[in-house]
């Protein structure tokens, strides 16, 4: 037994899962695992287990999925775990004062951003699309405010050229592992020292609205290029070209002078849709036409597709 401290972890998607199972590897303690409610996904709207959920029931870990902590019973079932330590991971639910003051340690948050940068709901996406070069993990001692309490330890990780939204977040999510593993012994032998977060240096990670796909051919490729990657794989970039919604799933700026308009599909190649944009070109590599899945240009180019060179995309 790696120690005999009584943690309860919170975490709902697949970032929080990774630290849970990272926990039952070294063989910690954990008293109970709370997470969202059961909610409807994928076409049928079946009600669906979180990806927490579905790793607690499989280890045989006690599950508590309240809608919120307003109620005094919500308050007594945390109580009677007597629980040493609270670990949260994208739990999606804001703890009260009252839960807070719980454990005897408090309770500590892995967050997914290097803070005081990149406080709230979409740290990944806000990184990339903001063109930041490195985030990381920083484990924070939870306070009342959004991801305003005192930092404990960090890790940071590059922002590859080639990263997308998705495949920073698989990254982060084992680092966010690795990073509380390798903690959590100095923080039970009072050994971390908190720092204070600079507010003057934070910024809000906004959640992601599906709007916010819309690629504007005014702005400079190299800054459409890394919207697609930021939006991959949700909400997903997108452009009109007449009444057709097309979905771009990953883009590249070609290197080529241009001096066509914004927007123009200047050449349909294999290697992609070139259009213009203010500064360069961007060369779409994989999309997805209407009631279609995504495929490479290349795929699509071979056959009947409604692309001609001098169409202007929206």
């Amino acid at each position: 037994m790696a120690s005999p401290l009584r943690i309860v972890f919170a975490g709902t998607p697949d970032f929080a899962a990774s630290s849970l199972e990272a926990l039952i590897k070294h063989e910690y303690s954990i008293v109970g695992v709370y997470t969202q409610p059961d909610r409807p996904a994928g076409r049928g709207q079946k009600l669906t287990q979180s990806p927490v959920k579905q790793l607690a029931l499989q280890h045989q870990l006690p599950v508590f999925q309240p809608i919120h902590f307003k109620s005094e019973e919500s308050i007594q079932e945390l109580e009677a775990l007597r629980p040493d330590l609270m670990i949260v991971a994208a739990y999606g639910l804001l703890l009260p004062q009252a839960v807070l003051d719980i454990p005897t340690m408090g309770c500590i948050n892995i967050h997914a951003s290097l803070l005081p940068r990149w406080r709230g709901a979409a740290p990944i996406h806000r990184a990339l699309l903001e063109g930041d070069t490195e985030t990381g993990i920083t484990i924070m001692q939870m306070a009342l405010g959004l991801d305003t309490g005192d930092m404990l330890y960090k890790k940071t990780t590059p922002i590859r050229e080639d990263d997308t939204a998705g495949s920073l977040h698989d990254r982060l999510a084992l680092l966010g592992a690795d990073t509380l593993i390798e903690c959590l012994p100095q923080l039970i032998q009072g050994q971390l020292i908190a720092e204070k977060q600079d507010d003057q240096l934070s910024c809000y990670a906004n959640k992601l609205l599906k709007e916010e796909g819309k690629l504007d051919w005014s702005l400079a490729a190299q800054q459409l290029a890394t919207q697609v990657r930021g939006l991959n794989p949700w909400p997903v970039a997108f452009c009109q070209l007449g009444d057709m919604t097309i979905r771009v799933w990953s883009a590249e700026v070609a290197e080529l002078a241009n001096t066509h308009p914004e927007g123009t599909l200047i050449k349909v190649e294999k290697q992609g849709l070139l259009i213009a944009t203010s500064k360069g070109a961007l060369r779409l590599t994989q999309i997805q036409l209407p009631g279609k899945r995504a495929l490479p240009v290349s795929a699509i180019v071979n056959g009947q597709h409604p692309f001609n060179e001098g169409m202007r995309f929206d």
